[in-house]
């Protein structure tokens, strides 16, 4: 943009000059013009036809825009092109590039990249304009009253923050304030891209220490969101021309591996691209099969991955079709005629990517063992996975019959009613973080963190609403993204329904329920920035811990809560408790078998062996209608587990034969339950009276020192009936801080 703008002391007519394509680096460029000739921007970008004779025609030095345009707008108006070309041509008239070509040549080259990519009217005239706020005279009013609203937000949106007002933080501020205009519209971020990727076509003319600077924010910044934006036109572009800039050795490399494969006189891809055509055709399903050279960097990472490259690893069949149906007779054709590599079949239309790319991808291998990669899809999936959302066209466009071209006419919505329908998750989640960032550093190297990941999943939340986060994500990433700084008192989590440390990573498709303490002193811990994935919840932590020196420093066991020390806790927090006695033995050690009861248990158990006597297992404390089994053991004692018990295994393990055991007519019976809390003051007594209350005794309970405000409860209980289990864990699970009631299981004994 104006970096490259220079305005000589005396403007005049302009000696000839290498063009840009001359002074660009030796790298790979997408051959999109082949059909025309390359026009003299140089020549023509002097040449303004302002004078009222030819008012009304269309400038030479915007033909080729037009052609591409129309290409894909046949009914598009053209007078705002003519009109912003007329103003940006008279606007930045003097300037001159670092190249030496006038600067208008610029904004011509980033229109027609953008052109070339099916970009509406709208998207087309405010590229034309993008730098004379910038770099001249014309205010953002003049463009509002010339152009109107819509043009005036994209050209704001694209104008650089001045280096004499914010200094070191210019760029990075200037991204902010670019990354917010695309929440509101993504085309802002479509001229952006086609800009950079003009400016590094012609980079040759810069310092060396310049060039690999520029290309590093490219390689962070420009490419990740090129990426997630679906526009791979331009990012497959950019990535050749930084691998050129900041890995010489590897790109020239890489560029001979390709001449010499070009030079072989035989073409793999193309005969089985040929037998493609053969099956497809006799099946009589209308597809174009195409050969895709692979760019420079998609070798090279083919190449480092697979050493030795073949014929096919240089590019990939792409099948084009009408329909959506197509593409899976097409796969369905080439499964059955050729040889599948069914290792390599994803279905992206089934389940889009994040950046609306939608294919089927699948392989087929040769009688040589060479493997071909196939891609296929519909023309308009084509045109999304290449130019991703600049072939969405004016998101603000009714919905109407009309063509997008005609954008331009439409009344643009009031400030603070943007709401563009094509905004990402991703984009609504960088837009949340980014402005709890305290500083432009912070900001800065945490975008580039953030658009380092590349793939996004989707968790389900019990209520059926949706979180969308980066792959890799834990608990705590979930827990900020639903809750914010409110997630500060989160103490663990289920996925799936199964309790789960913070520090658990999720999959697409889990279903999280996050546990929140009640302490409103409660605090995050240093531990959770070791398994927070997203800026969203590292700055919420940074920010919390920043305010609190010594707070987040207690012992963590990723359940997700702050830690009392045992020795503190113990004397508030542990409770013995029997049925008219002072203390009893915790629930392990009463797992023991053949170890007598202190009371007996009246629950009538029919055995398969006339005269054993029988006794519940405390292991699992089986009480109607659990299903049982039995198993013999010394004394003649047959001992009754619930058929899922871990000692049911471990006995079969041991050759422990079973004994046919079933429930009679019963009345009272035991049953052990153990019970998840959160730490708060009377929760003992109030769980003690909830029990109380349903008419059932305590035998024993054991209330173990807190783990981070979670509190875990043991009791045995006698029941008078066995029917009353299910009311009596409800009455426990109703208490406040209960979130967790169940039947005790214990690990079997060691082999």
């Amino acid at each position: 943009m104006s970096a490259e703008a220079t305005n000589p002391a005396t403007p005049g007519p302009v000696a000839p000059k290498a063009s840009a394509a001359a002074t660009a680096p030796a790298v790979p460029r997408a051959d999109r013009r082949k059909s025309r000739p390359r026009i003299d921007l140089r020549r023509l970008g002097r040449a303004a036809l302002l004078g009222p004779a030819v008012r009304g025609k269309l400038p030479d030095a915007i033909s080729h825009v037009v052609e591409a345009h129309r290409a894909h707008h046949p009914d598009a108006d053209l007078d705002p092109l003519r009109r912003a070309y007329v103003l940006a041509e008279s606007s930045h008239r003097g300037q001159m590039r670092k190249s030496g070509e006038p600067y208008i040549t610029h904004p011509l080259a980033v229109t027609l990249i953008l052109a070339e990519l099916g970009a509406e009217t709208t998207t087309l005239t405010a590229s034309l304009l993008h730098d004379t706020v910038e770099d001249t005279d014309v205010t953002l009013d003049q463009v509002r009253e010339q152009f109107g609203e819509e043009v005036r937000y994209l050209v704001d949106g694209v104008t650089k923050l001045e280096k004499v007002d914010y200094g070191a933080a210019a760029e990075p501020e200037t991204f902010r304030k670019m990354l917010v205009a695309t929440g509101s519209d993504v085309r802002v971020m479509s001229i952006k891209l086609a800009d950079r990727l003009h400016n590094m076509r012609t980079l040759g003319v810069m310092r060396p220490e310049k060039q690999a600077r520029i290309a590093k924010v490219t390689r962070d910044v420009l490419i990740p969101l090129a990426e997630r934006l679906g526009v791979q036109a331009l990012k497959t572009e950019m990535e050749d021309l930084v691998f050129a800039i900041l890995h010489p050795e590897e790109y020239e490399h890489t560029r001979e591996l390709i001449a010499e494969n070009a030079a072989r006189p035989d073409d793999p891809l193309a005969e089985v691209a040929d037998e493609m055509r053969g099956v497809l055709r006799e099946a009589g399903i209308q597809a174009e099969v195409l050969i895709r050279p692979r760019h420079f960097v998609s070798v090279h990472r083919v190449a480092r991955k697979r050493g030795q490259l073949r014929g096919t690893d240089f590019g990939r069949l792409l099948v084009l079709v009408s329909e959506d149906a197509d593409c899976y007779g097409v796969l369905g054709e080439l499964h059955t005629c050729m040889t599948p590599v069914v290792s390599e079949f994803k279905d992206f239309i089934a389940v889009p990517k994040f950046n609306l790319y939608q294919s089927l991808h699948t392989a087929v291998a040769r009688p040589d063992g060479q493997v071909v990669e196939v891609l296929i899809r519909t023309h308009q999936m084509h045109k999304v996975a290449e130019a991703g959302v600049v072939a969405l066209g004016n998101p603000y466009a009714p919905a109407s019959d009309a063509p997008a071209s005609d954008s331009s006419a439409c009344d643009a919505p009031a400030d603070g009613e943007r709401a563009d329908p094509t905004r990402p998750g991703w984009l609504s989640r960088l837009l949340d973080w980014q402005q709890a960032a305290p500083d432009p550093d912070t900001f800065w190297s945490t975008l580039r963190e953030d658009l380092a990941q590349d793939r996004e999943i989707t968790v389900f939340r019990p209520d059926g609403g949706t979180l969308g986060l980066p792959e890799g994500a834990t608990c705590v990433d979930a827990a900020y993204a639903q809750y914010g700084e409110d997630a500060h008192a989160c103490i663990g989590a289920r996925v799936n329904g199964r309790l789960a440390t913070l520090s658990t990573v999720l999959k697409d498709g889990d279903t999280v329920q996050l546990l929140m303490g009640q302490d409103p002193a409660s605090e995050p811990s240093r531990e959770w920035l070791e398994h927070a994935h997203t800026p969203a919840a590292r700055i919420a932590i940074q920010r919390w811990l920043a305010t609190h020196p010594g707070g987040g420093t207690g012992a963590q066991d990723m359940t997700g809560t702050r830690a009392e020390t045992a020795e503190d806790a113990a004397p508030a927090r542990r409770a013995d408790v029997a049925q008219g006695t002072a203390a009893s033995r915790p629930a392990d050690a009463a797992a023991a078998e053949g170890t007598p009861t202190t009371r007996s248990r009246r629950a009538d158990v029919l055995v398969d062996r006339p005269g054993a006597s029988v006794r519940l297992a405390r292991c699992c404390t089986p009480v109607p209608p659990d299903e049982i089994t039995g198993f013999a053991v010394r004394g003649g004692v047959v001992t009754v587990h619930r058929g899922e018990c871990a000692a049911v295994a471990h006995m079969k393990g041991k050759g422990r034969a079973e004994i046919g055991v079933r429930w009679g007519d019963t009345t009272e019976c035991r049953v052990t339950l153990v019970a998840e809390s959160f730490g708060r003051p009377h929760l003992l007594a109030d769980l003690t009276e909830a029990i109380s209350s349903t008419g059932v005794d305590i035998v024993s309970a054991t209330v173990e020192p807190p783990s981070q405000q979670r509190v875990r409860h043991t009791y045995t209980l006698l029941l008078p009936d066995a029917a009353r289990l299910p009311a009596l864990m409800r009455a426990m699970r109703d208490v406040p801080g209960v979130y967790d009631v169940a039947r005790a299981q214990h690990q079997a004994p060691g082999s």
